[in-house]
């Protein structure tokens, strides 16, 4: 597959989402772009920083966290209607 073909078929795909999957693609894609331009933002966090989100693993890890799916569906049957 050349790098054409890859672009088109990556177009058609994209072209072919709803509005909400084509919001929630750009925001991935955003975060994959902006994630590759820096990846040493863990050194610049500060210690108090680095601790809370290794504590939010390891809650998660145990089981406590709450998954994408069960807050994002709280807030738009919460909202739908503002």
């Amino acid at each position: 597959m050349t790098v054409s073909d890859l672009k088109l078929r990556i177009f058609r795909q994209i072209d072919s989402l709803e509005k909400n999957r084509l919001e929630e693609f750009y925001g991935l894609l955003l975060n994959y772009i902006n994630g590759q331009k820096d990846i040493s933002d863990w050194d610049k966090l500060t210690v108090s920083q680095k601790q809370g989100i290794l504590d939010a693993i390891d809650e998660i890890d145990s089981g406590k966290g709450v998954s994408n799916k069960t807050v994002l569906d709280k807030f738009r049957k919460k909202y739908s209607n503002a």
